[in-house]
Order: structure tokens, then C-alpha cells, then sequence
């Protein structure tokens, strides 16, 4: 008999639904209640309204009402209808209803909504629909209620503005609660009737019957009235079917259901974060815009958010006889799930991040590479000739990511030619000095892919003596290097030993008279 008036209540709240959809849109298209695609992140082509929510409320209220002349005659039915219990979720799921009606028509600020979301689940707690332990953390031991509060508003807050923000495409917010209200209305009916058993199938019919106007190509959009009313609802049938669920049970199986709202939000708060952006801030970068992105059609990026509410819902369920292995497989399918279609998406924000991790694991060898660099600069505040420079040099760039380096440097008038530092096989002439070194076994990197960063040698003087040339080979490898030890004191340190060695040659120039060939071959 109760199977027969849960299925009845379902036809009903979906009657209910199919007709109000449809009254509630030409009633806001008349009085001009649209939302028009004025924003680029908009992708709607057309005005249509968006108090679909308006009809979900209406239908679910009617089909509880429904349900409470039902249960007259069914008294197994009417033991589950507790006045008292339905008050305390229905008055704040309709304050939070309310503030999405007034959002679509005169939008508020995203404090604002939080702080009336917060009074909503404050009203909650002090119901009794409260979280009272999180045994990962705490065990089994309960929680004060100075901590129970914060936690109950946070897990309210999250679930309600998770489906507010995956409403970004025809019928995906709608389609993804309908799984999550579906999983509760499993697992309430197996751990025996209750209230959150009537008002889930309730909910499920109103939200399938708006489906029908809502899904690709959608006449109505479903709202903050509609998407806020759903996401807070479902919080608090959560924490309701959790009084007497099983610890596994209470924790697991609402935050598995909700996986694709959670994930959706829990990628935009990081990608934000992570990109200095406001985490408030409105952009084209959620999973269905990027689905959008790699060639899916509207309604395929629809479907296939839809198989992965699916799968989401069904590992939930996987949940409700937890042993060891079972709990084990889920998180290992969710995480391998999540990890390789995150990294499908694309995400920049998510590259820097596994860059970041990767130099974490490649520290000891950036350490090294720096500490070369750093060792060099102290040398060459000491070298005086240029053998001893290209030593210190060759040293430097031996055991770091750059694959050679070429210096050039220029003699001023009265500077003697330092033979030892002509190229081989180059003509000498006095205003162009360099050499050069290659870890390749060529003499040159000519002809091969690289690029090349050149700094200029500015002296502590203030001269311009030349410029130092690194090169590398392009590779998929990063550099390993932290490139301010070579663009800060580095050059300047160089161009000093540079001054001091052409000095070094002035202090130890044979005279004319000593060495008649020396002269000859500056001559030449």
C-alpha cells in the first residue's frame, strides 16, 4: 500500500509540475520577467524567464499536501507525516526560496544571499537537523554546539550555492539534483519510511515534470529560485536522513551524490584562488564551458554531465553496505575518475599547480643549479685574468639546464687586445672581444633550435663593458634554475672581473723595448 501512495504522490507532484511550468513561463514572459543574454559568459540566445523555480515550489508544496490527505487513510503513511519535522525543513526552505524569487527579479549581492542562507540553516539546527559528529576527525564522539552551528551553516551553504552554480546550462543543475534526490529517496526507503521519503519522491516529480521545459533547447530557466530552493532542500533532507542513518551512511553517500556540484564548485573556489581572481567572480571556465570548448554540442555536454551525476549516484549507493574493500573501491574509482577527467578538462589554474609540485619534487636539483650560479658570482669578485674567469664560468654553466653561453665585451680607448681571449681562426679587432663555451661536442649551436637570453655587463662603475649571451635548446624539460640569481647581481659582478683582468693586462704589458713582437702583433 505504500509502495502504491509513494507512486502516487510522484504522478502528482509531476502533474503538478508539468502544468505549473508551463503557466509560471507565459505568465513571466507577459509581464516581462526574462533574463536577456547581455553577458558573454550568457548562452542563451534569446530572452526567456527564469522563474522556473516558482513551479518546483509550488508543485512540491501541493504534492506534500497531497500526500497528507493520502495519508488519512493510510496509517503507516500518516506515522511518517510529522508536522513538527516538516516545519522545520519546509519554513527555511521557503525563506531560501523566497530570496531566489526576489534575486531573479532585483539580483543581490552574494552576501547577502549568504547571510540569509545562513539564517535559513541556523533555523535548521536549532530544528534539531544538525551535523553532530564527522568521525574521520572526531570519531563517534558528538559535537559541541559552538562547532555543530558553523559546520551545519557551511555544509548548507555549500550544497545550496553548488547547484546554483552548476545552473549554467539547459537542464544540467535540474538533471544533476534529480539523481541526488533519487539516491536519497533509495536510501531512506531501504533504512525504513520517513518524512525525507515523502519529500524527496515529491521533489523528484517536480523536478522531472520542469525537465520536460527546461532541457535543450529549454522555454524557462530554472533560477535562483529554483536552483537555491533544490541545493538547500536537499541539504537539509541530507542532514535529516543522517539522524538515524549509519555513520558511513549519514557522511558518504550525500557528498558522493553530490559529486558533480561539489566537484564544479570546488574547481571554481581553487582555479580562482589559485589565479588571484575574486572568488565571487563570473567566468566561462566551468566544466560545461570547457566541455563546450573541446567541440560538444549544448546537448552532449548535457548528457554527458548527466552519466557523470549517474555515476556518482550509483557509487553512493555502492555505500550503503560499507565494509572495508567497498568504501576502498569507491574512493579509488572517484579519485582516478576526478584526477584523469580534471586533466582532461585543461585547466591553466591546475597546470601551474602540478608545476609547482613538480619543481617541489625537482628542489635538490634547482638548489644545486642556484648554488652553482651563486658560487660563480662570489668567484668572480676575485677572479683577475681571463683564464680564470672562463673557468669559473664553464664551471657554472656545466652542471645547470643551459647548454652554452657566449660572452662579448668591447675595449675602451687605452686597453690593450688580450690575446688569450681572441676566438680561434677570428681577426682581432679592438672593439670586439669574446669567447664563448658549448656542452655539445660542436664548436657552435648554429642551426639547431634554441633560444637565447642576453644580458647586458653594466659595471658597478656604471660602464657598459659588453653582453653575456645563455643559450638553451628548447625542451619540454623546465629550466631548473631560478633565472634572478643570473639577472640581478650576476652581470654587474661579471663585467667588474671583466675591468679588473683588461687592468690585470695593462699591470703586466711587456714594454716596446722587452718584446718587439708583442708590438708587431698588436700592430697586426
Amino acid at each position: 500500500m505504500l509502495t502504491v501512495a509513494f507512486f502516487a504522490i510522484f504522478l502528482l507532484s509531476l502533474l503538478f509540475s508539468f502544468v505549473l511550468t508551463r503557466w509560471v513561463r507565459d505568465f513571466a514572459s507577459r509581464r516581462g520577467w526574462v533574463a536577456v543574454p547581455s553577458q558573454e559568459r550568457h548562452l542563451h540566445s534569446k530572452p526567456l524567464p527564469r522563474l522556473g523555480g516558482v513551479a518546483i515550489f509550488i508543485s512540491f508544496s501541493l504534492s506534500l499536501l497531497a500526500a497528507a490527505l493520502i495519508a488519512r487513510y493510510i496509517p503507516a503513511l500518516h506515522a511518517t507525516l510529522a508536522l513538527k519535522k516538516l516545519l522545520t525543513i519546509l519554513v527555511p526552505a521557503t525563506v531560501v526560496f523566497l530570496l531566489g524569487v526576489y534575486d531573479d527579479l532585483h539580483p543581490v549581492g552574494p552576501y547577502v544571499k549568504f547571510a540569509v542562507q545562513g539564517l535559513a540553516a541556523t533555523m535548521l539546527f536549532t530544528g534539531g537537523l544538525r551535523i553532530l559528529n564527522i568521525p574521520v576527525l572526531f570519531g563517534e564522539h558528538q559535537l559541541p554546539s559552538f562547532i555543530g552551528l558553523p559546520l551545519t551553516i557551511l555544509w548548507v551553504l555549500a550544497i545550496t550555492n553548488a547547484f546554483n552554480l552548476i545552473d549554467g546550462l539547459d537542464g544540467l543543475a535540474a538533471g544533476s539534483a534529480l539523481f541526488s534526490t533519487l539516491v536519497a529517496f533509495v536510501v531512506t526507503l531501504l533504512g525504513g519510511y520517513s518524512l525525507v521519503t515523502v519529500m524527496t519522491i515529491a521533489l523528484a516529480g517536480a523536478i522531472l515534470g520542469f525537465l520536460r521545459y527546461n532541457f535543450n533547447p529549454a522555454t524557462i530557466f530554472l533560477g535562483d529560485s529554483g536552483s537555491l530552493f533544490i541545493g538547500f532542500l536537499l541539504s537539509a533532507l541530507a542532514l535529516a536522513g543522517a539522524q538515524k542513518a549509519p555513520t558511513i551512511v549519514a557522511v558518504a553517500i550525500p557528498v558522493v551524490s553530490f559529486g558533480l556540484p561539489i566537484l564544479e564548485t570546488s574547481l571554481s573556489i581553487l582555479r580562482r584562488l589559485i589565479s588571484g581572481r575574486p572568488v565571487f567572480t563570473a567566468d566561462r571556465e566551468h566544466i560545461h564551458h570547457k566541455l563546450l570548448q573541446h567541440g560538444l554540442t549544448h546537448r552532449q555536454v548535457v548528457i554527458v554531465l548527466y552519466a557523470v551525476s549517474a555515476v556518482f549516484a550509483l557509487l553512493s549507493l555502492f555505500l550503503l553496505w560499507p565494509t572495508g574493500s567497498s568504501l576502498g573501491l569507491v574512493l579509488a574509482v572517484l579519485g582516478i575518475g576526478i584526477w584523469i577527467g580534471v586533466q582532461r578538462l585543461g585547466y591553466l589554474e591546475l597546470g601551474e599547480l602540478g608545476r609547482v609540485a613538480q619543481r617541489t619534487f625537482e628542489q635538490r636539483q634547482i638548489v644545486i643549479n642556484n648554488l652553482a650560479i651563486r658560487r660563480a658570482t662570489e668567484e668572480l669578485k676575485l677572479a683577475r685574468d681571463y683564464e680564470q674567469i672562463q673557468r669559473v664560468l664553464e664551471a657554472a654553466f656545466t652542471c645547470n639546464d643551459f647548454d652554452g653561453f657566449h660572452v662579448r665585451f668591447k675595449l675602451f680607448p687605452g686597453e690593450p687586445h688580450p690575446l688569450g681571449a681572441v676566438e680561434p681562426g677570428a681577426p682581432m679587432r679592438r672593439a670586439d672581444v669574446s669567447f664563448h663555451w658549448y656542452k655539445t661536442k660542436s664548436s657552435a649551436l648554429d642551426g639547431l633550435a634554441l633560444w637565447t637570453l642576453t644580458l647586458d655587463l653594466i659595471s658597478s662603475s656604471n660602464r657598459r663593458r659588453g653582453s653575456l649571451m645563455v643559450h638553451r635548446l628548447y625542451s619540454h624539460r623546465d629550466l631548473q634554475l631560478d633565472i634572478n640569481l643570473l639577472t640581478s647581481a650576476f652581470p654587474s659582478v661579471l663585467a667588474d672581473a671583466l675591468d679588473r683582468a683588461l687592468q690585470h693586462s695593462v699591470e703586466v704589458m711587456p714594454s716596446a723595448d722587452e718584446d718587439e713582437g708583442f708590438v708587431a702583433a698588436q700592430a697586426g
